[in-house]
């Protein structure tokens, strides 16, 4: 979601002022020459109280003709402080905006999300969850995250990651991206189909990348415990290596050296995968995605040619494609068709079509918030 929000704010500035109202640290993401108001994240509390209060107070002064809310969680306070100067609203819109299993939120923001203007859903399924919320269908629209091409060179850049994290080149990498929650499915993956695949192949490791962040407005739930007790219980061990957070450029090296990225999601109705954005950013940098077919997963994987989507909570068709990949396909003609495949997620077109409903909501001369 963070990644979405900067490239939109970067994407809107090619022919908007903007004035930015955000968490803390956002100024350095901006423009010098923007308005920039920084809110502690935390506590929430505190944080949804200084939105508020600063967007008004932003609206009245910055006078913009469009205000534009990143998540359902600031919809509050975008709608507020558009109707105080009677401009439109924009809000993109997660999966976690709609289903989000709380009595407040469903009371107070969900309302508000309704009543604005337009509404971006990151994906198909985001949208009918939207609409089976009761928002009229005609606010809606998709409008897919984006992702950057990648112009370093993929052998290179595996050969320096399996350098640098201490990993064979005859040693196939599963790769796991995200943040450890429990609607990633990690622990049952480890407990249902590692051990079938190490059983196989001796020389597979699941290779862990993100962390329990404390940033999240949804505190993860201490899942790195539970995923090495998994592997613990499951005796493989030696077979999953977590990195924790890493940097932007480890973690496009990582994509590089992997052999298969695994997003095996779960499906729970109060906690739904949006979009799926790392399969998209694996696909540009040639890696295909094994991952269940739940949320807004089937927008970002394109089934047999980017990767392949399972049926919810079959684990045995996983391990099968897992293994039937590694045993028989040939890699390079699947990096080349990922890098096509992730071609059609661009944030240049990200942004034109971003452009494009915006400007049809304002009359005047281009300025936002």
């Amino acid at each position: 979601m963070e990644r979405l929000i900067f490239h939109a704010h970067q994407e809107m500035a090619r022919a908007y002022k903007l004035a930015l109202v955000g968490p803390s640290g956002c100024r350095e993401y901006a423009s010098a020459a923007d308005p920039v108001h920084g809110c502690a994240l935390s506590p929430l509390a505190w944080f949804l109280l200084q939105i508020q209060y600063r967007s008004i107070a932003v609206a009245r002064k910055f006078r913009p003709h469009l205000i534009i809310s990143g998540s359902g969680i600031t919809a509050p306070a975008a709608l507020f402080a558009a109707r105080s100067i009677s401009v439109p609203v924009v809000c993109f819109l997660h999966g976690l905006d709609i289903v989000a299993a709380n009595r407040f939120y469903q009371s107070v923001f969900l309302p508000a999300i309704r009543r604005c203007d337009v509404l971006l859903a990151n994906s198909h399924n985001t949208r009918q969850l939207a609409v089976d919320a009761g928002i009229s269908s005609s606010k809606v629209c998709v409008l897919h995250p984006g992702v950057s091409p990648s112009a370093d060179d993929p052998n290179l850049a595996a050969n320096i990651f399996r350098e640098e994290v201490g990993i064979d080149s005859r040693t196939k990498i599963l790769l796991s991206v995200g943040r450890l929650t429990a609607r990633k499915g990690l622990v049952e993956f480890i407990s249902n189909v590692l051990p079938v695949l190490v059983a196989e192949r001796a020389d597979i490791v699941l290779l862990i990348v993100g962390d329990e962040s404390e940033k999240s407005l949804k505190r993860s739930d201490n899942q790195l415990p539970r995923i090495r007790a998994a592997a613990a219980a499951a005796n493989v061990v030696n077979h999953v290596k977590v990195l924790g957070y890493v940097s932007d450029e480890l973690l496009f090296r990582a994509y590089a050296a992997g052999d298969l990225l695994i997003f095996p999601v779960l499906d729970l109705p109060d906690d739904v995968e949006g979009f799926g954005m790392v399969a998209i950013e694996a696909a540009a940098r040639g890696l295909p995605t094994v991952a269940f077919a739940v949320g807004g997963v089937p927008d970002a994987v394109r089934d047999g040619f980017s990767g392949y989507l399972i049926p919810p909570g079959n684990y045995a068709e996983y391990g099968a494609a897992i293994l039937s990949h590694l045993n028989h396909e040939d890699p390079t003609a699947w990096r080349d068709r990922c890098r096509q495949h992730a071609r059609s997620f661009s944030w240049d077109r990200f942004g034109a079509r971003l452009r494009e409903i915006c400007n049809e909501l304002v009359e005047c001369p281009p300025k936002a918030t």
